[in-house]
C-alpha cells in the first residue's frame, strides 16, 4: 500500500520531484563530469604510453639528482655517446640508440608560438623506425631541415617545403620544413625533429645524449638490463622499458589526481550545498501533508511505513538526480577537454566508477538530507487527522542554539591559536582550516537565531516604502526562522567561499604590488612566455639597444642543499641592489666564486649564520661547498636562496635565465619600444617596465581567482534553485491565506510584489552572512600566510558590493515563476483549500 502511495505522490508532484531534483543533478554533474574527464584524460595517456618506446627493452640514462632536476625536457646530465659502442658489445642488446630532448618552438606564420601554455614544445633527434612516422614528406638529412608534427604545421598555418622559424635554447633557427610527422594523441604537445648531429649540437652538446633506448633479441627485460647496468660507469642507471613507461606515466598520473581531486572538492561544496536546499525542501513537504500522513496512521500505516514512504520519494529524487546529472556530467566533461585545450578526438570514455559515484552521491545525499523530515513524518499522531488545521510541533531551538555556540566558540579558539603561531602537522593553516570550517557549521546552526533580528533590519524600510504589502513580507520572512534559515544558509555557503577566494586574491594582488615596489629595482623585466626561454644571444640583443646600462641574467635551478632537494636563485653581485633590493640583517651581498646568501627564516630553520659552509649538490652530480656571506629579510623577488650565477653555470647543461633585469638611461615609450624590436626574432619574451610587470603578475592573480569563482558559481546556482523551491512550496502552503488575501482586495501586483519582497530579504540575509564569514575567513588565511609573503590585507569593497547586488537579483529572479504561480490561483478554490 505504501509503495502506492508514494508512486502516487511522485506521480501527482511531477513539478516538485523535478525543483528538488535540480539541486542533486549540479552536484552530481560535478562529480559525474570530473570522473568522466579523468578517466578520458588516462586513457589518452595510456594511448600516449603506450606508443612511446613499445620496442623499448632497456633505458640508460644519468641517475636524477634532484627533483627538478630535468627542465624543459633536457637531462640533467647527458649520456656520453662514445657508450653506444659499449653497449653494442653486449650479447642481446639490438639496435641501441641515442636519443636528443630539448625545448623548441614552432613561430606560426602570425609570429605567435604554437602551443606552450600547458603540453610541451619538444625538439627531439630523428630516429628511422622510432616512436613516430612520417605523414608526408621526408626524414631531416642535414643542419638546415626539420620535420614537425601534422597538428602543429596546421595550427602554423605551414606546408612542405617552408622556412619555419623554431625558438631553441640558442639562436633562432630557420631551417626548411621536409616533412610531417604522425605523433597520434600527443594531447596538445609539439614536436620538432632534426637530424641526429645538429639536435645534438642545438639542443644538447656534440657527442652527448639525454638517454639511450634498446631493444632485446632475446633475453628479457630484466635480465638484459642487469647486462646493461654491469658495464655503466658511476652514476648512470638503466631502468626496464616498462619501468620507463610507468615512470613517464606515474608523473601524469599524480597530476590527473590531483586535478581530479581539485575539481571533486569543489563538487563536494555544491553538493553540501543542495542537501540544505532538500533538507528545507522534505521539510517543508512533511510539514504540508500532516494531516494526510495522519490519515495514513489512522487506517493503520506504522511509523516504520511512513519513513519509509518519505525515504521513497527521496530515493526517487536520487534517482532522477543521479541519471540526469550523469548525463549533464558527460557535456561537462566535453567543456573540459575544450577548456584544458585536450583533443577529444578519442570520444568519452565512460566507465563504471562515475556511473555508481553518480547515483550513489545522488540517492545517498536525497535520503540522508531527507531522513530526519521522514522521521518527523512518522511522529504524526492519528489523532490529528480529526482536526481542521493542523501542524507540526516545532522543537525547541535550545539544543540548536548550544552546539552552535560550542561549534562557532571551538571554531574561533582554534583559528585564534593558528594566528598565534600555533602548528598542527607542522602547519599554521591546519588549525586556522579546521576552525574556519567548525565557525561555519556553527553559523548555520544559529542561523534560526541570527534570522530575526537581521531580517527585521534588512526588511525595516518595506512597510514605509511598500505598505501593508511590504509589512507581510517582512513577517512572512519571519514566519518560520528555521525554514528562512535553511534557505539562506545554502546561499550563505557560496557566497562565504566567493568572498574568501576573492579577498585573498585582492590581499595577494596588494601584496605582490608592495613587494615589486620595494624589492625590484630594475627599469624593465625581459621574461619567457609560457615555456620559452631567454638565450644568450636574446641577452646580447638587449645590451645593444641604445640606452641600455645593464641587462643582467637571473637563473634558478634545484640542488641538494644540506642534504634537501632546495631551489635558488642565481644572479652576479651586479645584480644584487640594482635588479633586486635586498635589505641584509647581517653579512654582505659579496657573492664572489663560492657565495651564498639565505634569508632569516631559512637562516634559522638550519642554524646557519654568517661564515657557515654548507654542502651543495648539484643536478649534475657534483657538489661544492659554500659560504653563507649574508642573510637577508624575506623578499619575494629573489625567494630564499641566492647563489652566484658562476656557480651556477658551472654546473648548468643549457643555462637560461628565466628573467633578464634592464636598467636604462630612460624609462619611456621609446625605450619599451627600443627593446621589443630588438627581440622581435624572439616572440616568446615579453618585456615589462615596472607597471607593466605589477598587471602581468595582477591579471595571473585575476585569472585564477576567476577559475575558482566559477566553480563556486555552481554552488551558488544550486542555492538559487532552492530559493525558487523554498518560495515555490511556500507558495503552496498558504495557498489558502493568498485566497483570502485576495478575497479581501489584495491585488495580484500587490501579492507578487509580496512574494518578490519576501525573497529579496531571504536572498539578502544569506549574502550578508556569507559575505561576513568569508572576509573574516579571507583575513584568518591572509594573517597565517603573512610570513609567506601576504602581509597586505586587502578587502575589495566594490566586488562585495556587487554580491550584494547579485544576490538581491537572484531574490528577485527566483520569485517570478512562484509569484507568477500565486497571482494565477482561483481565489474561490483557494478559500477552499484545505
Amino acid at each position: 500500500m505504501m509503495l502506492k502511495v508514494t508512486l502516487r505522490n511522485l506521480a501527482a508532484h511531477k513539478l516538485r520531484l523535478v525543483l528538488t531534483a535540480v539541486s542533486v543533478i549540479l552536484g552530481v554533474a560535478f562529480v559525474a563530469g570530473t570522473l568522466i574527464f579523468t578517466d578520458t584524460m588516462n586513457r589518452q595517456f595510456d594511448e600516449v604510453f603506450g606508443g612511446i618506446g613499445k620496442n623499448v627493452a632497456v633505458y640508460v640514462r644519468a641517475k636524477p639528482v634532484v627533483e627538478g632536476g630535468e627542465e624543459l625536457g633536457e637531462a640533467a646530465r647527458p649520456v656520453p655517446a662514445r657508450l653506444l659502442e659499449r653497449l653494442r658489445r653486449i650479447e642481446g642488446v639490438k639496435d641501441p640508440v641515442g636519443n636528443v630532448a630539448g625545448y623548441a618552438a614552432v613561430v606560426g606564420k602570425d609570429g605567435k608560438a604554437v602551443g606552450g601554455n600547458g603540453p610541451p614544445q619538444l625538439g627531439v633527434n630523428w630516429v628511422d623506425g622510432g616512436d613516430y612516422e612520417l605523414a608526408a614528406g621526408r626524414a631531416p638529412r642535414g643542419p638546415d631541415e626539420v620535420v614537425i608534427d601534422a597538428d602543429t604545421a596546421d595550427k602554423a598555418g605551414l606546408r612542405i617545403g617552408d622556412r619555419v622559424q623554431v625558438v631553441i635554447n640558442g639562436p633562432p633557427q630557420r631551417p626548411r620544413l621536409v616533412g610531417l610527422v604522425d605523433t597520434g594523441h600527443l594531447m596538445g604537445a609539439t614536436l620538432v625533429a632534426w637530424d641526429t648531429p645538429t639536435a645534438q649540437r642545438l639542443l644538447l652538446k656534440p657527442g652527448q645524449f639525454s638517454d639511450i633506448t634498446m631493444g632485446s633479441s632475446g633475453p628479457s627485460e630484466r635480465e638484459l638490463r642487469d647486462r646493461v647496468a654491469a658495464v655503466l660507469p658511476a652514476g648512470y642507471e638503466a631502468l626496464t622499458g616498462t619501468q620507463m613507461r610507468e615512470e613517464f606515466k606515474s608523473d601524469v598520473d599524480q597530476l590527473m589526481s590531483f586535478f581530479r581531486t581539485f575539481l571533486l572538492v569543489f563538487a563536494l561544496i555544491s553538493i553540501f550545498v543542495g542537501a540544505f536546499i532538500i533538507f528545507n525542501t522534505f521539510s517543508m513537504l512533511v510539514a504540508q501533508r500532516t494531516r494526510e500522513l495522519a490519515l495514513l496512521r489512522a487506517i493503520g500505516a506504522s511509523r516504520r511505513q511512513i519513513t519509509r514512504a518519505v525515504i521513497g520519494e527521496a530515493v526517487a529524487v536520487g534517482v532522477v538526480g543521479g541519471t540526469l546529472g550523469l548525463a549533464a556530467g558527460a557535456g561537462l566533461a566535453v567543456l573540459l577537454e575544450n577548456v584544458v585545450g585536450i583533443d577529444g578526438a578519442g570520444g568519452l570514455v565512460f566507465t563504471a566508477t562515475p556511473v555508481i559515484w553518480a547515483y550513489a552521491v545522488g540517492i545517498g545525499v536525497t535520503v540522508v538530507s531527507a531522513y530526519f523530515p521522514a522521521r518527523r513524518a512518522a511522529k504524526v499522531p492519528p489523532v490529528a487527522a480529526m482536526r481542521d488545521e493542523v501542524a507540526l510541533p516545532q522543537r525547541s531551538l535550545r539544543v540548536r542554539i548550544g552546539a552552535g555556540t560550542v561549534l562557532t566558540a571551538g571554531g574561533a579558539t582554534l583559528m585564534a591559536l593558528g594566528l598565534t603561531g600555533v602548528k598542527i602537522g607542522g602547519n599554521v593553516m591546519t588549525p586556522v582550516g579546521v576552525g574556519a570550517l567548525l565557525v561555519f557549521l556553527g553559523v548555520a546552526m544559529l542561523a534560526p537565531v541570527i534570522s530575526g533580528p537581521v531580517v527585521t533590519v534588512l526588511g525595516a524600510a518595506y512597510p514605509r516604502v511598500f505598505g501593508a504589502v511590504g509589512r507581510m513580507a517582512q513577517r512572512n520572512a519571519l514566519r518560520n526562522p528555521r525554514r528562512t534559515a535553511a534557505t539562506a544558509a545554502a546561499l550563505m555557503i557560496g557566497l562565504a567561499l566567493v568572498t574568501t577566494v576573492n579577498v585573498l586574491g585582492s590581499s595577494t594582488r596588494a601584496s605582490l604590488s608592495q613587494a615589486i615596489d620595494a624589492q625590484l629595482g630594475a627599469d624593465y623585466i625581459v621574461q619567457p612566455q609560457g615555456q620559452g626561454v631567454i638565450d644568450a644571444t636574446a641577452i646580447k640583443a638587449i645590451s645593444a639597444v641604445p640606452g641600455v646600462r645593464q641587462a643582467m641574467p637571473i637563473y634558478d635551478g634545484n640542488a641538494l642543499i644540506n642534504g634537501k632537494n632546495s631551489w635558488f636563485a642565481a644572479m652576479d653581485e651586479s645584480a644584487l641592489g640594482s635588479a633586486v633590493r635586498m635589505e641584509v640583517e647581517s653579512g654582505s651581498t659579496r657573492l664572489g666564486s663560492a657565495g651564498m646568501m639565505v634569508d632569516t627564516r631559512v637562516a634559522a630553520a638550519n642554524g646557519w649564520q654568517v661564515g657557515s659552509k654548507v654542502p651543495v649538490r648539484f643536478a649534475d652530480g657534483r657538489s661544492e661547498t659554500l659560504t653563507i656571506v649574508g642573510i637577508y629579510a624575506v623578499n619575494e623577488m629573489v625567494g630564499p636562496r641566492v647563489i652566484a650565477a658562476d656557480v651556477y653555470l658551472e654546473h648548468a647543461l643549457k643555462p637560461s635565465p628565466f628573467a633578464v633585469a634592464v636598467n636604462t638611461a630612460a624609462t619611456d615609450a621609446a625605450t619599451l619600444a627600443a627593446l621589443e624590436q630588438a627581440l622581435k626574432d624572439y616572440p616568446t619574451l615579453q618585456v615589462q617596465d615596472q607597471s607593466g610587470f605589477k598587471e602581468a603578475m595582477s591579471k595571473e592573480v585575476d585569472g585564477l581567482i576567476g577559475f575558482l569563482t566559477a566553480l563556486l558559481t555552481m554552488s551558488i546556482i544550486i542555492a538559487a534553485v532552492g530559493v525558487v523551491n523554498t518560495l515555490a512550496l511556500s507558495v503552496i502552503e498558504r495557498t489558502r491565506e493568498i485566497g483570502l488575501l485576495r478575497a479581501v482586495g489584495t491585488s495580484r501586483r500587490q501579492l507578487r510584489r509580496m512574494i518578490r519582497l519576501e525573497s529579496v530579504v531571504i536572498a539578502l540575509f544569506g549574502a550578508l552572512l556569507g559575505i561576513g564569514i568569508g572576509v573574516v575567513f579571507g583575513w584568518a588565511i591572509q594573517r597565517a600566510l603573512s610570513e609567506e609573503g601576504l602581509n597586505v590585507l586587502s578587502v575589495p569593497a566594490g566586488t562585495l558590493v556587487v554580491y550584494l547586488v547579485v544576490a538581491a537579483v537572484i531574490g528577485v529572479l527566483a520569485a517570478l515563476w512562484p509569484a507568477w504561480r500565486a497571482g494565477r490561483m482561483d481565489v474561490l478554490k483557494a478559500i477552499a483549500t484545505e
